[in-house]
C-alpha cells in the first residue's frame, strides 16, 4: 500500500495559494495552515507540493530539525535552498547575534527569489517549532513576527502544525490571509484507492476480489480513524500476515499494537513528545490513565479519580487540550486519537501486555469502532464457519 493521498487536502491547499497544477506562474493568495495530529499526513502533503510546484520553484522546510539556535537555522535554511542566497551583513564584531540571524531568516523567507525572479513557495514544517527560539535575547515574540512577515510577503507559503490548539490560539488575531485548513481523516473511498493490486494472492475471482477489498477497505478505515499513517500500516501489516488466502487486518492490528511494533512505536512518540510539551508530566499522564479506563468523564469525574481538587484539575485538562490529547465535548473529557487510548491501555502498565492483554483490548476497539448498522462482530479464535465469516480473522455473530 502505497503512502495515501489527501487529494481533497491538496486541491484545497493549491486553490489557497492560487496554484493551478503543473504551473508556478501565480500571484500571493491565502496563506494555508494544515491542521492535524499525528499521522495525518502533513509532511507527506507538502512533500508532494514541493513535486507539484516544482523543485527548482518550492522550498520544503523540516522546522523541527533545525531549530537548533537561530545561527544554526539561518546555515541550514540558506545550504538547503534552491533560491540564490545573497551574503548577509554581519554586526560590527564580524559575527551573527541570534536576533540578527532571526531577522535574516525572516527577509530570506519574505524576499528570496526564483531564478526567473518571480516570487517562490515556502513550505514549513511544523512552523510552530520556532518557538524554541524564544529563550534567546530579543527573541520573546517570534512566532508574531513570523507571522506579521509572511503576512506582507510577495512570496507563498504553506505552514503545518501538529499543535492544532495553540495554532488556533496563535492565529485569532492574524492577518485574513492566513487561512486554517484542517486535515480530516480519510474518507473509506481515499483508503480504497490506495489498496491496489491483489490482497488474496490472487485465489480470488475479479468480482469477489472487488468485494473483498472494499471489505478490507471499510475495515481498515474504521479501525485507523481515517489516519493516513495507521491506516497504512494496517493494511500493509494486514496483507503480510494474510491467513487462509485473505487479509486480516484485524490480526494486523494485534500484531502493530505488540511491544515495540510499529504502531506501537508511532503511539508511545505521539504520547511522549505531546506530554514533554505541555505542563505537569506526572500529573497529565495520570488523567491519560484515568481516561483510558473510562471515557468520557465530566472535570468532577476526573477529579474524584485523580483525587485531586476540580481547579487543579481543570488546570491539567487545559493542559492536555493545549497538547490536543484530548477533546472536551459537551464538558465530557476523551482521546482525540483513540488508537492512543488503546496503547495507553496497553502500555501504560507495570508489566509488557501479552498476546491475551492485545487481542482482548483489539477486540473491544474493534466493537466500538464498528458502524452501528454493521453486525456484531467478535475475534475469531475458531475454524471458518460456513457462512456469515468475512474475509478477515473476525466473525460474525447474531
Amino acid at each position: 500500500m502505497m503512502i495515501p493521498e489527501r487529494p481533497a487536502l491538496e486541491r484545497r491547499v493549491l486553490d489557497a495559494l492560487e496554484i493551478n497544477a503543473g504551473t508556478t506562474q501565480t500571484q500571493p493568495g491565502r496563506l494555508p495552515v494544515v491542521l492535524g495530529g499525528c499521522g495525518t499526513g502533513r509532511t507527506s502533503l507538502l512533500l508532494r507540493l514541493r513535486d507539484l510546484v516544482g523543485r527548482n520553484a518550492a522550498q520544503y522546510v523540516d522546522i523541527e530539525r533545525i531549530a537548533t539556535t537561530p545561527e544554526r537555522f539561518l546555515k541550514a535554511l540558506h545550504e538547503s535552498s534552491p533560491f540564490p542566497v545573497q551574503a548577509p551583513q554581519a554586526a560590527g564584531n564580524g559575527e551573527h547575534g541570534p536576533r540578527e540571524s532571526f531577522t535574516t531568516a525572516l527577509a530570506f523567507l519574505s524576499q528570496a527569489r526564483g531564478t526567473t525572479g518571480g516570487p517562490v513557495t515556502f513550505l514549513l514544517d511544523e512552523f510552530l517549532e520556532l518557538r524554541t527560539f524564544e529563550s534567546f535575547p530579543g527573541l520573546r515574540t517570534v512566532l508574531r513576527d513570523l507571522i506579521a512577515a509572511l503576512a506582507v510577503s510577495p512570496n507563498r507559503f504553506v505552514l503545518t502544525s501538529r499543535y492544532t490548539a495553540r495554532a488556533h490560539r496563535l492565529l485569532r488575531d492574524a492577518p485574513a490571509r492566513f487561512e486554517i485548513l484542517p486535515a480530516t481523516p480519510l474518507s473509506a473511498a481515499e483508503v480504497r484507492a490506495t489498496l491496489t493490486g491483489g490482497i488474496d494472492g490472487g485465489t480470488f475471482k475479479d468480482e469477489d476480489e472487488e468485494h473483498a477489498r472494499e471489505d478490507l477497505a471499510r475495515l481498515v478505515h474504521a479501525l485507523s480513524d481515517g489516519r493516513p499513517a495507521y491506516a497504512r500500516m494496517i493494511a500493509e501489516a494486514a496483507t503480510a500476515v494474510a491467513t487462509r488466502g485473505a487479509a486480516d487486518p484485524v490480526s494486523a492490528l494485534c500484531a502493530l499494537l505488540a511491544p515495540g511494533a510499529p504502531l506501537a512505536a508511532a503511539c508511545r512518540y505521539c504520547y511522549e513528545l505531546r506530554l514533554h510539551r505541555a505542563r505537569g508530566y506526572g500529573a497529565l499522564k495520570a488523567i491519560l490513565d484515568v481516561l483510558a479506563e473510562q471515557e468520557p468523564l465530566t472535570l468532577t469525574e476526573i477529579a474524584l479519580r485523580l483525587r485531586r481538587t476540580p481547579g487543579s484539575t481543570k488546570d491539567y485538562l487545559s493542559w492536555l487540550e493545549d497538547v490536543d490529547l484530548i477533546t472536551s465535548r459537551q464538558k465530557r473529557y476523551s482521546f482525540s486519537d483513540p488508537l492512543l487510548r488503546v496503547w495507553v491501555r496497553l502500555h501504560c502498565r507495570p508489566m509488557p501486555p501479552s498476546d491475551e492483554d492485545i487481542a482482548r483490548e483489539v477486540h473491544g476497539y474493534v466493537m466500538g469502532r464498528l458502524p452501528a448498522n454493521e453486525p456484531a462482530l467478535a475475534l475469531a479464535g475458531a475454524p471458518r464457519a460456513a457462512a456469515g465469516e468475512k474475509s478477515w480473522g473476525i466473525i460474525e455473530i447474531d
